[in-house]
């Protein structure tokens, strides 16, 4: 197999404490032509340290502007023909980058390899940072082939590709990817893929996953409405059936106070039906986990979905009032998020 030059570029913002299990993980690759950066996005922690100590190249950036930028940078300070990001939460597999290199030269027309999180978490074994892995996980295997959604913390993209579609958008400080999957699907075709693997360290605290997936989904919607097509990827019928039952269910509890008891039947339909839409996900969760961290599973689930509801919600209504908002991902790069 050829050996072309691979630029790892790794954007980190106050993750000191799994940035030398990513900086480690990095060097025992098994492919034999890699450079590494490391972008530091203006760190209030001892990340520049920790990466200078694992002797790496670091650009310490002096103010926070979003791993867009963040990977931007890191494709100007590099120059190797294959541009692999992975996020300062994330250790790759040893043959991560081998297998990533490998797709892309055995198949025409990819203009990216995405790679998938193993289900256990890396740093912080939390119940939520457990139910976060394991659905995350579920979610993107359920998915892998081809795809029109973009997985940064594992993205192998040819430089050729990057500078042809142009840079991430740093205007974007939680939807960048969601834009550059837009452009780049429009092109090129887009490979999520098992054989390139790493352990995250997701979300370990409940109430900063909600808020991060409340403004995410709040984000997306101007892009699903001008390309619906292109946009939602893995967000299937069944799926956004379930998040909207999950929302539909909490002012279906003031029924059977309203009307009397026969009126419960309406919130436990809706549970019903939001957890049945997910029935091959709870069961791959009760057979890692066992039923008591299943029911706990799915009442982080059920909070999940019905979050993810109503920034939908307030999307499409923010998407109706604000000009601004309905063209948040009208120009290519940069643009300004609307508060």
């Amino acid at each position: 197999m050829e050996t072309p030059l691979v630029s790892v570029v790794v954007p980190n913002y106050n993750y000191a404490d799994s940035l030398g299990l990513c900086l480690r993980a990095i060097q025992a690759q098994t492919y034999p032509n890699i450079e590494v950066v490391v972008v530091d996005d203006a760190s209030t922690d001892d990340s520049v340290a920790v990466a200078r100590a694992h002797g790496v190249r670091v650009v310490a950036l002096t103010d926070n502007g979003g791993c867009g930028r963040g990977r931007n940078v890191g494709a100007a300070h590099t120059t190797g023909e294959i541009l692999f990001y992975v996020d300062s939460d994330l250790a790759l597999a040893p043959d991560a980058v081998e297998r990533a290199v490998a797709t892309l030269s055995d198949e025409s027309g990819l203009g990216a390899v995405c790679g998938l999180q193993d289900p256990e978490p890396l740093l912080h074994d939390t119940p939520v940072a457990r139910y976060r892995g394991l659905q995350y996980h579920y979610w993107s295997v359920s998915g892998e082939g081809d795809v029109t959604v973009l997985f940064p913390a594992i993205l192998a993209i040819p430089r050729a590709v990057y500078e042809e579609i142009g840079p991430f958008n740093e205007g974007l400080a939680q939807t960048e990817e969601v834009d550059y999957a837009y452009r780049l699907s429009r092109r090129y075709r887009i490979r999520l893929t098992s054989a390139v693997r790493g352990r995250h360290d997701p979300d370990h605290a409940l109430r900063p996953l909600l808020r991060k997936l409340f403004h995410r989904a709040r984000l997306r919607v101007p892009l699903y409405a001008k390309a619906r097509e292109s946009a939602t990827g893995f967000e299937t019928a069944t799926r956004a059936y379930g998040t909207l039952a999950a929302l539909a269910t909490l002012p279906a509890l003031a029924l059977p106070l309203l009307f009397g008891p026969l009126w419960l039947i309406a919130p436990a339909a809706l549970l019903t039906a939001s957890i049945a839409v997910d029935h091959g996900m709870y069961g791959f969760v009760r057979r890692r986990k066992g039923v008591p961290f299943l029911i706990f599973f799915a009442a982080t689930h059920f909070a999940v979905n019905a979050t993810i509801a109503a920034g939908l919600g307030v999307g499409v209504v923010q998407w109706a009032v604000s000009r601004p908002f309905r063209g948040l991902y009208d120009t290519t790069f940069p643009s300004k998020v609307p508060a």
